[in-house]
């Protein structure tokens, strides 16, 4: 009979908590994953084949995180044997007098990110096939690129399961009792461990609700939309197109963004960076479509080599903080109940650091990294009702 006592237990086998899995499986952490769907799924945030891998960000913190994280990302693609990202280079785009353009810019220069400046004169020259608004900066991120998601997290869990570690899918968790020892009990049966860490996704607050807590998430649905090039091949990864990021766009709240063509021939994937709250079990159900509305005006006016009609429209999911930054901490309660949450659409190519992060806290080890921009009690008031 298989053993139901483990080191630690992970709720939750999207990228981050698979990633938490590995690393616990590499100190040698007797170790279950437990997922409540058939693996591999869409139904959550870990899906789709590709994501933007990128070091650009306002916050310095973010930088030196993923300076670590690329480093991690390259190890899995030793230990796989796979190619799990592709440098294509970042392309910003916004007001050049916006305080947005003007952070990433400076972030970039200060942590000496490699970048090339495009003024307006010599832009179509080095990015034909996109037209730049006039009063708008671009600067180019040459580390970026694109990273295979569907791949990365498949890799990740086959180190996981070669370190020993156990994956259980079809196991929705219905119980937790925290403890020195905690419990958790599924459909299946109970396991046991010293330690666990929910990295849940969209179903976070439905987890945490089970220890008394309660944290500011807003679970919104994600339209990712697919546009057809008029001539296949102009927004490829064979091209040479970057991804790109759209600040400041009129009528838009958020940033667009969009991967070169490389996933469905001769689609390049060109999203808005925000949807509609939803119910993560009724997600089908929201079928608001503003979004798409605001991209097809976009596209018609920014990238004339695209149909100005999506054609394929697929669903993801964001879990949304209200200031953007992850959750990564313990329980105010429970040291050896750790939270992963709350990556707002922006955590996917962080996966190995926050997983390597969560593994420290669940062992009691010092973090790697200053967690105060990530810890519970930057909420002012987190609703936690009594066991």
């Amino acid at each position: 009979m298989a053993s139901h006592d483990f080191d630690c237990i992970v709720i939750g086998a999207g990228i981050q908590g698979s990633f938490t899995a590995y690393h616990l499986a590499k100190k040698k952490k007797k170790t279950l994953l437990l997922e409540q769907f058939v693996l591999p799924h869409s139904r959550g945030s870990s899906h789709g084949q590709t994501r933007i891998i990128r070091k650009t960000y306002e916050e310095d913190f973010y930088v030196h995180m993923m300076e670590e994280s690329y480093q991690l990302w390259s190890q899995l693609e030793a230990e796989a044997g796979v190619q799990l990202h592709r440098q294509a280079g970042l392309l910003v785009l916004g007001p050049e007098k916006a305080s947005s353009f003007q952070d990433l810019k400076r972030t970039m220069e200060q942590n000496h990110l490699p970048n090339m400046i495009l003024r307006p004169k010599e832009f179509s020259q080095h990015i034909p096939n996109m037209n730049l608004a006039n009063g708008e900066g671009a600067i180019v991120d040459m580390s970026a690129g694109v990273l295979y998601a569907d791949r990365a997290l498949r890799a990740v869990q086959g180190v996981f399961q070669s370190l020993g570690g156990e994956i259980k899918d079809r196991e929705k968790v219905v119980g937790i009792t925290p403890g020195t020892v905690v419990t958790v009990t599924t459909g299946s049966g109970a396991y046991r461990a010293k330690s666990l860490v929910i990295t849940a996704g969209p179903w976070a607050n439905t987890l945490l609700s089970l220890v008394g807590l309660k944290l500011p998430l807003q679970v919104l649905k994600i339209n990712v939309c697919y546009w057809k090039e008029k001539i296949p091949g102009t927004y490829s990864l064979a091209s040479r197109f970057p991804s790109f990021i759209q600040l400041g766009f009129e009528g838009a709240e958020s940033e667009i963004y969009g991967l070169p063509s490389n996933e469905y021939p001769g689609l390049m994937k060109v999203c808005y960076h925000s949807g509609s709250p939803t119910d993560p079990d009724e997600r089908d159900r929201q079928t608001e479509r503003k979004d798409i509305t605001l991209l097809s005006s976009y596209i018609a006016r920014r990238l004339p080599g695209l149909e100005t009609v999506p054609a394929v429209v697929e669903s993801c999911m964001y879990t949304v903080t209200p200031d953007h930054n992850f959750i990564l901490d313990s329980h105010p309660s429970h040291n050896n109940i750790v939270i992963g949450a709350g990556f707002s659409g922006h955590g996917f190519k962080f996966g190995p650091i926050v997983g390597k992060v969560l593994s420290e806290l669940s062992l009691g080890q010092m973090p790697s990294y200053d967690l105060s921009p990530f810890r519970i009690q930057r909420f002012q008031t987190p609703v936690l009702s009594k066991l």
